[in-house]
């Protein structure tokens, strides 16, 4: 990396680009097909996409339309994808013992979002450890329920749920339908929430957690505001969906007829798995349409930064809306839970929501030319793209090419962030010493 003259999010787009068309490449070959037929190179492109930015949309059942060979190249890629370009090529340094510099630890910094430079390598080796443990975890208590039904096989089907899970990506082998054959199973369904739930909640945060031993009150605000942020939203859109699925309150309340503990398991996971994981217990199409926006706001919203999910952030969402309090109430500065908040940060979290607005707007209007499908398909395909989620409605195995090439393109620049686009292109190329006559204009 010595030496390379390019910009922080110029080298993790250039990174992320190369492991897609190598992955893309790898998928491509016939034998990484079931059949032995090559797949269309635009459906390896896109599963190749789908599984380096951890999204799980996917133009066919994954466990029915690759060999082992490709199940394998995409746990590859689901792996690289959620530990992050920049943590593997770190760790391929340290294992070699080579020395990481100083330019690189600034993009490491960046990338994982690390408050100190000078704590980057140390949080690289926790993040690589906690990976590993976790998802070791995931895949034993996952084989103890998939050896009874898999056989041998099942230590398979657990490691590769157990990695999509905490990955975020939402890819599943089962060739049923995501994880509908479990929806009646409490401990695959909840161990696979909790691995989203960890892989989710970020890297930052776990280790801020641990190095305060979960004293939350001494933890950064950071840390505190996404985990009541968090909390909020999983126990509220758990209720939601209680309410508008699996109670006659609903229309039309197709899983009201299911036992009380599974209504109370599959609501929890419903509200979940949008932030940003794809799996699903309960065909998303058989959801009632209040219930389908529900999962798009979740999905819009995501999950934390410098984590394994996708989304504007919930950390995000908190900052603005604190501003649209503090704008309200005239204050002069942005607070939140008695703390300021930089002009800088308030200015990039609007810049990062309007940023997801405009191509999320943009690429609806374009898959509308080329599909005849509803509005309603449509959104909830592109926004489990951008925010690299992955569920879907069932849409995506009939869209056009150009509309699979708008829908890798949007899970690309969700994975990297959709506010990096615009800075990539965006950010000025020399300095600015005068300051500008300020104009007058209204807004409102």
């Amino acid at each position: 990396m010595k030496g390379i003259k390019i910009s922080v999010v110029g080298f993790l787009f250039f990174g992320y680009a190369v492991i897609i068309l190598l992955g893309s490449a790898l998928l491509s070959l016939p034998f990484a097909s079931a059949t032995g037929t090559p797949h269309a190179y635009v459906d390896c492109l896109f599963t190749s996409t789908s599984a380096t930015c951890v999204t799980g949309l996917v133009p066919f059942d994954t466990g029915l339309g690759w060999s082992l060979f490709g199940e394998i190249v995409i746990l590859v890629l689901i792996q690289l994808g959620g530990l992050g370009f920049m943590t593997v090529v770190t760790l391929f340094y340290l294992l070699f013992g080579k020395r990481v510099g100083l330019h690189d630890q600034n993009i490491l910094m960046q990338s994982q979002g690390s408050f100190s430079i000078g704590g980057i390598i140390p949080l690289i080796r926790r993040i690589s450890v906690a990976t590993f443990a976790t998802e070791g975890i995931g895949t034993l208590i996952l084989y103890l329920r998939f050896r009874g039904q898999f056989g041998a096989r099942g230590l398979y089907y657990a490691l590769f749920t157990s990695v999509s899970a905490f990955c975020n990506a939402g890819f599943d082998v089962f060739g049923t339908g995501s994880l509908t054959a479990f929806r009646s199973d409490t401990t695959v369904l909840l161990t696979v929430a909790c691995l989203i739930i960890v892989g989710g909640v970020g890297f930052v945060v776990l280790s801020d957690l641990f190095a305060h031993r979960f004293r939350i009150g001494r933890c950064y605000l950071h840390t505190k505001v996404v985990l009541i942020a968090n909390g909020i939203l999983i126990l509220g859109g758990a209720l939601l969906f209680f309410i508008l699925e699996f109670t006659n309150v609903g229309v039309p309340g197709q899983f009201s007829d299911l036992p009380f503990g599974e209504k109370i398991v599959n609501s929890l996971f419903m509200s979940v798995t949008p932030r940003t994981a794809g799996f699903n217990a309960v065909e998303m199409s058989d959801v009632s349409g209040t219930g389908q926006f529900l999962t798009v706001l979740l999905m819009f919203v995501g999950g934390n930064p410098c984590s394994t999910a996708g989304g504007i952030k919930v950390t995000t969402a908190v900052v603005v809306l604190a501003n649209l309090s503090a704008s309200a109430r005239a204050s002069k500065e942005v607070r939140i839970m008695n703390k300021s908040v930089s002009d800088t940060v308030v200015r990039q979290a609007s810049a990062i929501l309007l940023s997801y607005l405009l191509l999320t707007v943009g690429a609806v209007l374009l898959i509308g030319i080329f599909e005849p499908a509803g509005l309603n398909e449509i959104l909830f395909e592109v926004v489990s793209a951008i925010a690299t989620v992955g569920l879907t409605l069932g849409l995506t195995p009939s869209l056009s090419v150009v509309s699979k090439l708008v829908l890798v393109f949007l899970m690309y620049v969700g994975r990297l962030g959709a506010f990096s686009l615009f800075e990539l292109f965006g950010r000025q190329r020399k300095k600015e010493y005068l300051s500008r006559q300020k104009g007058q204009i209204m807004v409102g």
